[in-house]
């Protein structure tokens, strides 16, 4: 940008320094999400200046055009939209006058700069708003100074400030002035009811580029002098590099190069497809180094955990021991699931070019402030040498998280002394890891004079365990004996975040659990969860994350929005409830038969995520969230046979398809409280919602995932349809 064109650029509050630019204009530096720091030095020259390097700032130019920085990774779920929307709002400009840039990873001028646990809009919803407040309130000051008025006579709108008398001035015709005063520290917010861009529809602002191609995510990033790669890894997990011939690799028109780090081999090449056919063409022998594992035999070693007695208990209400040996009856049954991959729509990729003056990385990325520290850590340089900008995400559902596939790139770029970008193969993708891990939960529930008294949730699992915060979601608080034990094997299969984590499968285990549950009290299914509900108001207990009064008004609206028990005959449903990521959503699920088979045809969900700040954006989460719960629960399988996976590709690994989505008819609850999560909580309850569906039609209870998997009881000869 040359010095002709001024520029004001804001961050939240407070402030330590002011700067006049060379040819006019203002320059504050903040922290956006916690406070400021004093570290950051504007610049005395915008001739001199490299937005890459403040992308924590709001840039007015004099024209009156704003560009918003927006500092998370954009995975698809919009808030490379919704984030600057924020700031936009408060700012008082006209939304088609804003252009959006992607900020790079900027630790002194942004925290959190993470894409995961449906977090980013609730952790920024303040810091952003105080953002474009303050910039709005300086350039208003700067206008009431210039007319000799007070501030509090001075009105914004779209850019413009307008004065008691009716004179008006734009934005782009203040930042000289606003460069000479000083920063407020408290300013106002709108009020809720004075929003004009948050809660309208807004288009995906890389809308165009997306359908029409343009370079956005990591597969289209190129550089200068770059070479393509491709990774050998291990087959099996528990297996090493012994040795490998190259030979046939190298002579693949293309490959430049064979680098071995570690257990892998990576081909480099000067395109990507001759660097797939080098990795074909190599030669390795692997040996065993840790012990070979088959979904069998976790299947048994999980149910033993789940026999056994050892266990970390996570919470422990009341005497869940007593409160069994009394009860009138008790209801125990166990659920299971399988590992299963990602399968991002774009497959694990990085660029990489390591110098011995910076380390320069380019790509999608979850989580690039921890991965930009693993790699300065694994290459023994300082943080302050990397520079890492991100791209478009092509889906991300938690596999991005983890920087592994960042830091090949960065090993094979300083072995190779050149600018490098890894690419994996679907079948990379697909067998490298990192897992959902395998999980079976069993429940028991004790019911003494018409009333559930006890509650034993156990879980064994494959590596880790639930977080501690899921054993006080709903039902915690509502049953007086209620306890959560977690057990688990650690395996040398590589597993981690999978979307919703462990709720993606807890919730299709409690919510077919209270089904059954009600079943066998004799009472109505919803008004057991209400009943329950009601039991938690009031408490003192600080450990509770739900709102009962919030989930109630989700329960009550699901009921009425998709007509529970009033749909015609042929048409069965299936209810649920969940909290998860500071949401609450209830789902019903409208399943018929067709040609002896239960199918889904509509899903309605209700969702309580506080102010929805972009309702198209929203729609899109949720909707995406109900069919992905749906396209697992019904066909996602995935096993190992002595630690190779057992598909590799999908031939075999089964997603829901285009002709097998339902109708899912998405209403947000409207109030004035502060987001809460959305990417991810509508997937967890539907499962359970088409699992209670499932049963209204056929009379079969499911139990294990995928369903697909035992069509003995998807199996409804027409004399056996129940109704």
């Amino acid at each position: 940008m040359s010095s002709s064109t001024p520029t004001l650029a804001f961050s939240r509050r407070a402030f330590m320094r002011t700067s006049s630019l060379a040819g006019g204009g203002l320059l504050i530096g903040f922290n956006l999400f916690t406070a400021c720091k004093p570290k950051v030095q504007p610049p005395v020259d915008l001739a001199a200046l490299d937005y890459n390097d403040f992308n924590a700032f709001i840039k007015i130019a004099e024209n009156g055009a704003v560009t918003i920085f927006s500092p998370n990774p954009e995975v698809g779920q919009g808030v490379k939209t919704s984030m600057p929307m924020i700031i936009a709002e408060e700012l008082d400009v006209s939304w088609d006058k804003v252009l959006v840039a992607q900020g790079i990873l900027d630790t002194n001028n942004y925290t959190r700069q993470v894409a995961g646990g449906s977090q980013s809009i609730r952790f920024g919803w303040e810091a952003l708003r105080q953002t474009g407040a303050t910039a709005r309130q300086m350039l208003v000051n700067a206008a009431a100074a210039r007319w000799g008025v007070a501030p509090s006579e001075c009105t914004t709108s779209e850019g413009v400030v307008t004065n008691a008398a009716g004179e008006s001035l734009g934005y782009g015709e203040l930042v000289n002035d606003a460069a000479a005063l000083e920063v407020p520290e408290n300013v106002t917010l709108k009020e809720v009811r004075d929003f004009k861009i948050i809660g309208k529809d807004t288009r995906n602002v890389d809308i165009k580029k997306i359908v029409t191609g343009e370079r956005l995510f990591g597969l289209d990033y190129k550089a200068e002098g770059m070479v393509h790669a491709c990774v050998l890894r291990p087959p099996a997990f528990g297996q090493k590099l012994e040795s490998f011939d190259d030979t046939e690799a190298r002579a693949v028109a293309g490959v430049s190069d064979v680098l071995q780090f570690g257990d892998k081999i990576a081909v480099l090449a000067s395109d990507t497809w001759s660097a797939m056919k080098g990795q074909k063409a190599l030669k390795a022998k692997w040996v065993e180094d840790t012990r070979l594992e088959t979904t069998e035999d976790h299947d048994k070693i999980l149910l033993g955990l789940l026999d056994g007695k050892k266990f970390e208990t996570l919470r422990s209400d009341g005497n869940i021991q007593k409160a069994f040996a009394q009860a009138d009856k008790v209801l125990e049954r166990t659920y299971e699931s399988p590992f299963l991959p990602h399968n991002c729509l774009e497959p694990m990729n990085f660029y990489a070019h390591v110098t011995e003056d910076k380390i320069h990385l380019v790509g999608p990325i979850q989580t690039p402030e921890r991965t930009a520290k693993q790699i300065a850590e694994e290459l023994e340089r300082d943080f302050e040498d990397i520079h890492l900008e991100m791209t478009r995400i092509g889906g991300g559902f938690g596999r991005r998280l983890y920087g592994d596939f960042a830091l090949e790139a960065a090993l094979v770029s300083n072995l190779a002394k050149k600018p490098v970008k890894v690419i994996y193969t679907r079948e990379d993708d697909m067998t490298a890891g990192i897992y959902r891990p395998a999980i079976k939960y069993r429940i028991r529930a004790a019911v003494r004079d018409g009333k559930v008294t006890g509650y034993h949730l156990k879980e064994a699992a494959i590596n880790s365990n639930m977080y501690g915060l899921i054993p006080n979601f709903f039902p915690a608080g509502a049953i007086e004996n209620y306890q959560v034990d977690v057990a688990n094997y650690q395996s040398n299969i590589t597993t981690g975040a999978w979307r919703a984590p462990y709720t993606n499968f807890l919730a299709y285990a409690e919510q077919s659990f209270f089904d059954e549950l009600a079943e066998m009290m004799d009472v109505d299914r919803v008004q057991l969860r209400l009943d329950l509900l009601q039991n938690v108001k009031g408490t003192t207990d600080e450990r509770i994350q739900y709102s009962p009064e919030r989930m109630e008004l989700v329960i009550k609206a699901a009921v009425e929005k998709s007509g529970w028990g009033t749909q015609p005959e042929g048409v069965y449903q299936g209810f649920v409830n969940y909290y998860c990521h500071n949401s609450h959503v209830a789902e019903v699920a409208d399943v018929v038969i067709e040609n002896g088979q239960p199918v889904v045809k509509k899903v309605t969900c209700v969702v309580d995520c506080g102010i929805v700040v972009n309702p198209l954006g929203a729609r899109n989460q949720a909707e995406g969230g109900v069919i992905d719960g749906i396209g697992h629960a019904m066909y996602g399988d995935f096993a190992f046979r002595d630690g190779v996976p057992e598909a590799q590709n999908f031939d075999k690994y089964r997603l829901i398809r285009m002709k097998e989505v339902p109708e899912v008819e998405v209403h947000f609850l409207q109030n004035e409280l502060s987001p809460t999560g959305l990417g991810e909580p509508t997937l967890p309850p539907a499962g359970g919602a088409i699992a209670n569906a499932f049963k209204a039609a056929t009379g079969k209870r499911l139990y294990k995932q995928p369903f697909t998997k035992y069509p003995e009881l998807l199996r409804v000869p027409d004399q056996e349809i129940i109704g």
